[in-house]
């Protein structure tokens, strides 16, 4: 389902932020009457774990503004191949914000997905370079989500940390639309197709893709949903080549890149799995 959010972003004929905005609306009214028809309950929750997740919600939202911006001025296999890149961020914003330990291991494949970034980028027009830019600012959004949410989800139950941080980041997106004079009735101007589209995007992208990974979790444990996760950039770059016909704008020095890329990002998912698996020395 994540995989397909970045195709979805060149599918639907919109802004890059409205697509974000109406995926934000759908997938809380779709995630709120979810909550209610499973009796899980939204309500109550402490006043300080409230703003942490409508804080958080925030960082969501730039994330998505990003990623779907990088998509709109360049293709979809550079929007997702870009987000491959929260692993680097997530190596140094673990050790600033929490106690995670500094990993040179991470910091150094950190600098092999900067390599494969170089050769992705030869010979991008003005255009691509913008994109680019867009979507490395989306990984980085990406990585302080995922440590920021790390955090919070051992204090708040992550059904309604999940409601409230996309509800923040509505709330966000539509002041930022207000504050550009970009939010009118026109916003809901659109085709059928889109509208379809949006609802999958919305509903199945975001409001079950949430529920399910938290099942997902629960059941397959961190380490295969981590990777499962990590290899998202391959399902969104092989639908890409089908649906979109990317691979007609593409060059080898981009795949090259992105193989590089990519087996770092699963290569340091086994790592740490086998780091788990070691045998504790002590009494």
């Amino acid at each position: 389902m994540w995989g397909f959010t970045g195709i979805l972003g060149k599918l639907i004929h919109l802004d890059a932020y409205i697509i974000v905005w109406h995926r934000l609306l759908i997938a809380v009214l779709g995630l709120f009457i979810v909550l209610i028809l499973l009796k899980k309950g939204v309500f109550p929750v402490q006043t300080k774990h409230f703003w942490k997740s409508m804080g958080v919600g925030v960082v969501v939202a730039l994330h998505w503004m990003t990623f779907y911006k990088s998509i709109e001025l360049s293709t979809a296999s550079l929007g997702i191949l870009c987000l491959s890149t929260a692993t680097l961020h997530v190596t140094w914003l673990g050790p600033l914000l929490t106690k995670q330990r500094f990993s040179w291991v991470d910091f150094l494949m950190g600098l092999i997905v900067i390599y494969g970034i170089y050769f992705v980028s030869t010979d991008f027009s003005e255009s691509d370079t913008v994109a680019l830019k867009y979507g490395l600012s989306s990984a980085f959004f990406a990585a302080l989500f995922s440590v920021l949410n790390a955090s919070l989800s051992k204090e708040i139950e992550p059904y309604k940390m999940s409601l409230y941080e996309l509800l923040s980041a509505f709330i966000f997106l539509s002041f930022c639309l207000l504050f550009w004079g970009e939010m009118s009735f026109d916003v809901f101007k659109m085709t059928t197709s889109d509208f379809l589209w949006l609802l999958f995007l919305g509903l199945l992208c975001t409001s079950f893709a949430f529920l399910a990974s938290i099942e997902v979790v629960k059941r397959l444990g961190a380490f295969t949903f981590s990777l499962s996760v990590n290899l998202e950039p391959v399902y969104t770059m092989l639908l890409a080549i089908v649906i979109l016909n990317e691979d007609e704008l593409l060059n080898r020095n981009f795949y090259f890149g992105s193989a590089l890329i990519v087996l770092v990002v699963i290569g340091n998912a086994l790592y740490k799995s086998l780091l788990k698996k070691e045998p504790s020395v002590g009494p």
